[in-house]
């Protein structure tokens, strides 16, 4: 777009403005107070719409929302009313509001209303309420988006959320079906005796997962601090307390990129089972996940993109070693020929770990052909400092990351609980890091010698599996709010 035409937008919106400022000092010359005040009793859209009885005589309802839609015929106007339920359509009548109806000529889109009346259907046969009474509770000074769900600057519909919550149904049908997902969540958990609880999300030491942490600094105790990168580490101290299953939907914060899976502040379900392994936590997030397809999409398959998810049971499981041989037609014990692929593949592997060179490899030619829900079994010790290992291959962890449509949605060890081992795992983690703010968690290892049961352990990012029961393929569809880079001046 040209200069001069951003210059005549802006001077059209910048009128519309002036003139909403007009309506404004107009209404509060009526005495009208603009930004009003409690409004008791009002009822959902959705709700007098599904009680409303065709024919039967002094029907009454009380709404109050959004004015979404607006026609002035003159003596009539019919208004969309839209509240977080859904739409209504209320009728304002000159021989029902005539003493208000130079006020009722001052109502535009995007201004809260309250209205209550008589309840009937048009010669359409729409349900509506025919307005006596008219309380204007919060004027919108700004112009409200035409077709705001068509909008191409996509970025401002994550910018503006307060506007596309309620200019988009299909926004608010999102959040409210995330929210209903995470209330069946937690009646799952709770109803198998999962305990739900909370853990710090500032903390001395960043552990429980390999990422980079944001750090903060606490004023009175003159010391820094990070945002968690994961609760796993106190949840575990609460396996030693006795609190035999936990279970925590947590805020984590990973400094880290921006993706269409990833956001910097992210969503985490992580949960701990006492005298369990990653066997159960495999059935559990299999029956959990199977049960929010049931309850949440149209059939036992979803659409992810371009991609059609089979949620049939039961879920595939298959060892790493041996998908790293299908996709990447490497031996997962010749370092030397995943070198050579880590080199074809534009792999920048020289200073790393044999371990991390062969997951860089498994993560660019094995990930995308895991379409269906798999669990992806028996991992390299030497990337799990947290896992026990198998007892007759010990250098295989017990653990497993659950993918579907090609993105990791899970990760569940059997957790290691011998704390000698535990303490040289840290210590070979951190050795040679020279530039780290990784620490040994000293209180943790004082933990687990106090004993902590053989348990299992799952995180489940919650963000992700949200995209997976909706359908939206990028993580700002489904966080309220996603961090975003400043907006341009």
């Amino acid at each position: 777009m040209t200069e001069d035409g951003k210059q005549n937008i802006e001077n059209k919106v910048s009128n519309i403005e002036q003139a909403r400022e007009g309506k404004l000092r107009a209404i509060r010359e009526m005495g009208i107070d603009p930004y009003g005040s409690r409004y008791d009793c009002a009822e959902p859209a959705a709700e007098i719409k599904a009680r409303y009885k065709d024919g039967e005589e002094g029907q009454k309802a009380k709404c109050a929302g959004r004015i979404v839609l607006l026609r002035d015929i003159g003596k009539l106007i019919f208004i969309t009313l839209r509240d977080s339920s859904g739409p209504i359509q209320v009728g304002l009548s000159k021989s029902l509001l005539d003493s208000k109806w130079s006020f009722m000529k001052l109502l535009e889109l995007g201004d809260i209303i309250g209205a209550s009346g008589g309840l009937g259907k048009t010669k359409t046969g729409e349900i509506t309420i025919w307005a006596d009474e008219v309380v204007l509770l919060s004027k919108s000074l700004m112009q409200p988006p035409e077709k705001w769900h068509g909008l191409a600057d996509i970025d401002l519909r994550y910018r503006q959320r307060y506007v596309d919550l309620w200019a988009n149904p299909d926004v608010m049908g999102l959040f409210k079906k995330r929210s209903a997902i995470m209330r069946t969540v937690r009646e799952y958990l709770t109803g198998r005796g999962f305990m739900e609880v909370e853990t710090p999300m500032m903390q001395t030491i960043a552990g429980g997962a390999a990422a980079k942490p944001f750090i903060t600094h606490h004023n009175s105790l003159d010391m820094d601090l990070y945002l968690r990168i994961a609760p796993e580490l106190f949840l575990k101290r609460l396996l030693v307390g006795g609190m035999e299953k936990v279970f925590e939907i947590n805020r984590n914060f990973r400094n880290e990129g921006l993706s269409t899976r990833h956001n910097p502040e992210f969503t985490m379900l992580e949960l701990y089972q006492a005298y369990a392994d990653y066997n159960i936590m495999m059935d559990l997030t299999e029956e959990l996940i199977c049960l929010l397809v049931e309850k949440y999409c149209k059939e036992n398959k979803t659409q992810f993109g371009e991609k059609s998810v089979d949620f049939a049971r039961p879920w595939k499981r298959a060892k790493y070693a041996e998908l790293l041989k299908e996709y990447a037609g490497c031996d997962i014990a010749d370092i030397g020929s995943i070198r050579k692929k880590a080199e074809a593949l534009k792999i920048n592997h020289k200073d790393m770990d044999d371990a991390v060179v062969i997951n860089e490899v498994f993560e660019q030619t094995v990930e995308e052909h895991l379409n269906n829900p798999t669990f992806v079994i028996d991992y390299p010790a030497a990337l799990c400092p947290l896992t026990k290992r198998k007892k007759d291959q010990p250098e295989i962890a017990e653990r497993f990351e659950m993918y579907i449509a090609g993105m990791e949605l899970a990760n569940a060890y059997t957790e290691l609980n011998d704390p000698a081992v535990q303490e040289e795992n840290f210590r070979q983690q951190l050795r040679g890091q020279k530039e780290t703010m990784a620490t040994m968690d000293h209180d943790f290892v004082t933990a687990l010698r106090y004993g902590m049961p053989p348990a299992g352990g799952l995180g489940i990012g919650i963000d992700r599996l949200i995209m997976i029961l909706t359908g939206a393929t990028s993580i700002r569809d489904v966080v309220l709010f996603p961090l975003l880079k400043p907006a341009k001046p």
